[in-house]
Parts: C-alpha cells; sequence; structure tokens
C-alpha cells in the first residue's frame, strides 16, 4: 500500500518516493523528509514503487512520476532489491533523470560501488538523520528547478 503526505497539486514542495519494506524505516524517512517540507509518497516494495512510477505490468504513465523529484530506496528488500529498482528507473527514458539514493544498513563496498556505477546519485548508510536528508534537498532541488544552478557537496 502506498500512501502520500500530499497537500494542494501547485504544492511547490520536492516530492520524494520512499521504499522500504520496513515500516519502521519508511515511517522514519517520511518523518525526516515531511520536516524538512518535503511532499513524501511511500511504497512497501519495488514492485509497488513501480506501480507508482508508472512502470508496473500494463501500466501507462502515471500523473504522479512528473512530481517526483527523488526516489530513495532500500537496499535490500525481499522480491526487489534496491539496486534492481535502481536499474528499471535508469533504464526508462522518462525516469533515468530522477536521482535515486540508495540507502542500507550494511556497509558492503562492492554493494555501493555497484550501485554508484549504475547510476545512485548516493548510497547512504541507516538510520538516517536529518542531516542526510540536508545533502539530498540539493539533488531534489536540482532537479524541481535546473535553471537556479546549485552546487551539491560529494558527488
Amino acid at each position: 500500500m502506498a500512501s502520500s503526505s500530499r497537500g494542494r497539486e501547485s504544492d511547490e514542495r520536492p516530492h520524494v518516493l520512499a521504499v522500504d519494506d520496513s515500516l519502521v524505516d519508511r515511517r522514519l524517512i517520511e518523518k525526516l523528509l515531511t520536516s524538512s517540507a518535503c511532499k513524501v509518497t511511500t511504497a512497501e516494495n519495488g514492485q509497488r514503487a513501480l506501480e507508482v512510477l508508472g512502470l508496473g505490468d500494463g501500466q501507462h504513465a502515471n500523473n504522479c512520476v512528473s512530481e517526483i523529484n527523488l526516489i530513495i530506496t532500500d537496499y535490500c528488500m525481499p522480491g526487489m532489491t534496491g539496486y534492481e529498482l535502481l536499474k528499471k528507473v535508469k533504464e526508462s527514458s522518462r525516469l533515468r533523470e530522477i536521482p535515486v539514493v540508495i540507502v542500507s544498513s550494511e556497509n558492503v563496498p562492492t554493494r555501493i560501488k555497484e550501485c554508484l556505477e549504475e547510476g545512485a546519485q548516493e548510497f547512504m548508510l541507516k538510520p538516517l538523520n536529518q542531516s542526510d536528508v540536508m545533502k539530498l534537498r540539493c539533488y531534489m532541488m536540482k532537479l524541481s528547478h535546473p535553471s537556479k544552478g546549485q552546487l551539491c557537496i560529494g558527488r
């Protein structure tokens, strides 16, 4: 089940799709992002995230997609890993420009390298905190307002 903390349709806040099979982690990410003035849509697995993005089986483009400024996904999930979700997003001509951030509780260098090489904007370790969210805001704003030319620290 996907949920959304959405306000007005003309809302200018960055919109994040947060994907995690753990309800506790999804709620934490949602709380951190909403307290940083973001709209958040959550999905409990990679397949549900693809449905939200309009890439589910037999689906057409979803209006929600044009609003999403960032995808943050857990790496280790049943059914479809965050890495597999990343690959599907980057293979889509419609979605490939959306930054994807992978999060994991495991610090595995080969996994991190693999995700970054596949196109992940960032790889962060759980648990996320408010300073992590502040790093992500630059990626969100760059996509929603590319003419403003903000400089992101890091990658």
